[in-house]
């Protein structure tokens, strides 16, 4: 199958694209430092050769362990638990394998969990492990998302997002990170880590893009292997832990960059593109391998792999015989619910597929009995688990773990383990990009007189972005973060307090009291799907943030310089924003050590820069609001800046004005989904009473009440369609459980064709007063529908689906051209409901069931 050569180009020969930046800049300017040299095409998947040599004595030890396993045993190993729904007896008493912590687990659901008490939960689990009645007790090992740092607990050092990594072109500052890293996590006792990621991403609309560090594979590729090599060592050190390339494969190339969607790439971009990072990682030696949860169809040869979870042809065939991994491949969080046939407590054909330890947070004792039963009747072979439990075994015995427990390790319940400020402060200066710098607007002189505005100046949460001590680094303050300094902080720290006047715009501020005007704005957290930007809606940061945009122009109104420090975790759509900035740097999701953008920022004590802008370009920055993805260019809509961009202090450059337009939409939707577990779309839950708003946030176990002096919301997650698909919300005061996107999205042509809001909804109290559901935009933005009396008919414990024209919220004011909050329900106590499948269906409108809404009525 012929490769395509656009898509083949690596970092090393895609310099050039930089010319159709601007049509200004001199190409020496956008040289990339580190460029790897194109690979080899391969027909077919590599034969590749480990660091880590299999050992005859310890094949010897590994027969001898599993000859002496019962079957129970043997499924024990095979099964992974969430901490929050496992003791340790019980990892005792099922002979469980893996426990993990996932996005914001935390022993004893605490937060702010002391070093030690990670320490002690995890000694707990091992001494579990090793004092059941097997004849030969095999030790658990515990695995967690350290994915930029160890940043589930409270006080450790987050590094800066995998974007910025792959920006700082440095493949011995990702080995130094990869260690650190390890180090970190064995401080808490933990000896496995699901990182690093190896994706490839093509799309910036991909929530996860943040954790690609490149459009290319050839940096992946030596980035992977520096990763893993930093982080497992010899898988004998005192701070080795075992590493995971992760996720297997393709999960960067799903169509329109959607979460966990479908990648219709041909064979050969899998091989060449999508499979590099793994063929790093291998050669380097890591031991283990997560499953992802995107499909691949290609299309070209007319074949269609299904889900990653339960593809055999690539598990196994591709990644197992052929390249020769001899690790564990793991499931990722409930993805063996999503082959066909399955359920997140069964899946017979994901063993089979090649899948060895399965992440079953919650139903693992649900799935030990199903899974048992499905070996004993011959649907599973025996041999296929043995194969499984030998992979397990393997990586056990290389790691070390039936030598040592959790806190023989000399890093064990060390808080100073935890910190690697200086090494993290580096990657924040490399990881910069300048895009801009007109009139030497820097470095900035430490004399100057500075205003500092924009949301994310002094929020270590928003420099963290997700995956940062919770799933989707939200409903965290600066004060989660003890060692850790703000971008902010770091203005103050180089030209002095005195000097430095923060507000949140420009606007009233008497320019003759400052010289230069700081701005620090861009994204806030997310992650996975909470993240992606919809086929329809544009890149354009200013539609999702106007709040940013309002911000620059009251700065530029000033007439001083404007510095821009755009925080993202993906490249966007900002030539309005670059337009009112004398410079503008992309800053990436820097972590907790903000000071180190501070230290390109200002020139030295002899007002030479300190520190030179490092980073360049590993993703195309895009030219339009509506860009093409990196695998299929667009001729007609080029790169603003390409790839390798990045000017310096040494090497500085002209940007001219740029084209600003920007269209309300990147075409019409039929569908837009709005809140599913099992598809979820951009839209995050919220909460909000008594003047107080939160997010919901993505824990899937933990009841929440809320607020915590008062609270007047009860929200778990429950099942209405599948299982953990619904939240059930309970009033307890008057309230508001709600959805909300950034900026707002146009269903003006939905609503035109007979559109509908559409919802799951399953009683468990009924009403007493109004329940009034809401469609447009968080503030006046027209009235509600009473859905009282459509309530009162159902009976509690019925799923009903409501289906509510958009016509009717059109007629009672809302704007249909910019709506921000497509679902929202106020109402008093006593009332509780759990609502799933939240949606706009065009057409749905003219269903017999559709609610009929008298004009303006309430």
């Amino acid at each position: 199958m012929p490769v395509n050569p656009i898509r083949m180009t690596l970092l090393g020969a895609s310099l050039m694209a930089c010319l159709s930046c601007t049509g200004k800049q001199e190409p020496t300017t956008q040289q990339a430092t580190g460029a790897v040299k194109p690979s080899e095409q391969l027909a077919d998947w590599p034969r590749l050769t480990s660091a880590v040599a299999q050992d005859p004595a310890l094949e010897a030890r590994i027969k001898e362990i599993l000859a002496s396993m019962t079957l129970a045993q043997k499924v024990g190993q095979m099964t992974q638990a969430e901490i929050k729904s496992i003791t340790p007896e019980e990892v005792r008493k099922y002979y469980i394998g893996s426990v993990l912590n996932g996005g914001g687990s935390w022993p004893g659901k605490n937060k702010h969990a002391d070093v030690k008490d990670w320490l002690a939960l995890a000694d707990a689990y091992y001494a579990a492990s090793m004092s059941t009645d097997a004849k030969i007790p095999v030790p658990i090992i515990w695995g967690t998302d350290a994915v930029h740092g160890h940043s589930n607990v409270f006080g450790a050092t987050i590094f800066p997002h995998n974007i910025g990594l792959g920006a700082a072109h440095d493949p011995a500052l990702i080995e130094k990170i990869g260690a650190a890293t390890a180090q970190s996590t064995r401080a808490t006792g933990i000896g496995w880590a699901f990182a690093p990621t190896v994706a490839v991403a093509q799309n910036a609309r991909w929530g996860r893009t943040y954790e690609s560090y490149s459009s290319e594979p050839a940096l992946i590729r030596e980035y992977g292997a520096a990763y893993v090599k930093g982080m497992q060592g010899t898988l004998k050190g005192d701070g080795d832990v075992v590493a995971t390339a992760k996720h297997f494969i393709g999960d960067g190339a799903t169509d329109n960059g959607k979460d966990q969607g479908n990648s219709t790439v041909p064979l050969a971009d899998m091989i060449n593109v999508h499979g590099q990072g793994y063929y790093g990682a291998i050669e380097a030696g890591v031991q283990t391998v997560m499953a992802s949860y995107n499909s691949w169809n290609d299309v070209a040869a007319g074949k269609d792999y299904g889900k990653m979870h339960g593809t055999k042809d690539l598990l196994t065939g591709a990644l197992k015989e052929k390249m020769g991994f001899d690790g564990f491949v793991v499931s990722d969080w409930n993805g063996i619910g999503q082959v066909p046939g399955c359920s997140n407590a069964s899946c017979a054909a994901s063993i089979n597929a090649g899948m060895d330890m399965i992440m079953v947070p919650d139903d693992w004792k649900a799935f030990i009995a199903n899974t048992l039963q499905q070996v004993e009747s011959g649907e599973i072979p025996l041999a296929r688990i043995d194969d499984a439990v030998t992979r397990i075994l393997r990586v056990k015995l290389r790691a070390g773990l039936f030598e040592r427990k959790p806190s023989d390790s000399p890093h064990a319940g060390k808080p100073e383990s935890l910190q690697h400020r200086e090494l993290a402060r580096q990657a924040v200066r490399e990881s910069l990009v300048l895009l801009k710098n007109e009139n030497a607007a820097l470095p900035l002189k430490r004399n100057q007189r500075v205003l500092v505005v924009g949301k994310n100046a002094d929020s270590v949460p928003n420099q963290a972005g997700g995956w940062s001590l919770t799933w989707q680094g939200t409903d965290n303050t600066n004060a989660d973060y003890p060692n850790a300094d703000t971008l902010l902080a770091g203005i103050r720290e180089a030209v002095g307090e005195g000097n430095v006047t923060v507000r949140e715009s420009a606007e009233g501020v008497d320019p003759a009291s400052f010289d230069t005007v700081i701005a620090v704005i861009g994204e806030t957290p997310y992650a996975e799907m909470m993240g992606d930007i919809l086929p329809y809606q544009t890149v354009a940061h200013s539609q999702r943030s106007p709040e940013d945009l309002a911000v620059l122009k009251s700065a530029a109104a000033t007439g001083k310089p404007v510095v821009t420090v755009f925080l993202s975790g993906r490249p966007l759509y900002v030539n309005d924003l670059i337009n009112l900035s004398s410079a503008f740097v992309a800053a990436w999701l820097p972590g907790t050590e903000g000071k180190g953008v501070a230290d390109v920022l200002f020139a030295g004590a002899d007002g030479k820069p300190a520190h030179d802008f490092r980073g360049r370009l590993t993703f195309p920055w895009p030219g339009d609001a509506c860009p093409a993805p990196s695998n299929h260019p667009d001729p007609k809509k080029p790169a603003q800046f390409g790839l390798g961009y990045g000017l310096s202090y040494a090497k500085p450059g002209q940007v001219a004005k740029l084209a600003e337009a920007a269209p309300a939409t990147c075409g019409e939707a039929t569908t837009v989904a709005v809140f599913n577990l099992a598809d979820a779309a951009p839209y995050a839950l919220h909460l909000s009473a008594a003047g107080q708003d939160r997010a919901l946030g993505a824990d899937l176990n933990q009841t929440i009440e809320w607020p915590q002096d008062k609270p007047a919301l009860r929200v778990r997650t429950v099942q209405v369609n599948t299982q953990q698909d619904a939240k059930e919300v309970t009033w307890l005061a008057p309230a508001r459980f709600y959805a909300r996107s950034p900026g707002g999205t146009s269903m003006a042509s939905i609503a035109q064709d007979k559109g509908a809001l559409l919802f799951d909804i399953k009683l468990a109290q009924a009403p007493k007063g109004k329940v009034t559901l809401r469609f447009g935009c968080t503030q006046g933005c027209g009235d509600g529908i009473d859905l009282a009396p459509q309530l009162a008919g159902y009976k509690p414990g019925d799923k009903h689906t409501v289906k509510v024209p958009l016509s009717c919220f059109a007629d009672r004011g809302a704007n249909l051209g910019g709506i921000d909050m497509p679902f929202a329900i106020d109402a008093d106590a006593p009332f509780s409901a759990a609502f799933t499948n939240i949606k706009v269906v065009a057409g749905a409108a003219a269903d017999a069931d559709a609610v009929k809404c008298e004009k303006g009525g309430g």
